[in-house]
């Protein structure tokens, strides 16, 4: 149970500082420290999101930190997108997803150093 509270506490805290912190942290940590499967390990992820993304939008909203046109004009493309991406999910196999999964996180912290 603790383990549990701390993996949501690291998230809630990479979510609140960076804006991250879903998929980044909470997928690997469902994966490796609590074994569940990699599907799972997704889905649980995005079910904790929720509630992270609230917290945060709150001091962001309070802080007129949000674009609010381009933030709504993503949120409908990405629901669209999450929609699409979740009926296929189970048409890739998960090695795939784990291969294409690390290439998109090399990919990202190789363009935040400005290597790329």
């Amino acid at each position: 149970m603790l383990r549990k509270i701390l993996i949501g506490i690291s998230a809630g805290f990479i979510s609140g500082l960076f804006s991250t912190g879903g998929g980044l942290i909470l997928v690997p940590a469902f994966s490796y420290l609590l074994s569940l499967e990699t599907v799972e390990s997704r889905a649980t992820s995005i079910m904790c999101i929720l509630p992270m993304v609230i917290t945060t939008s709150f001091f962001y909203a309070e802080n007129n930190y949000i674009n609010w046109k381009i933030g709504t004009l993503c949120a409908i493309g990405g629901a669209i997108g999450s929609y699409i991406g979740s009926k296929i999910l189970n048409k890739i196999p998960k090695y795939m997803l784990k291969i294409t999964f690390t290439i998109f996180l090399f990919y990202v912290a190789i363009k935040m150093i400005g290597i790329v």
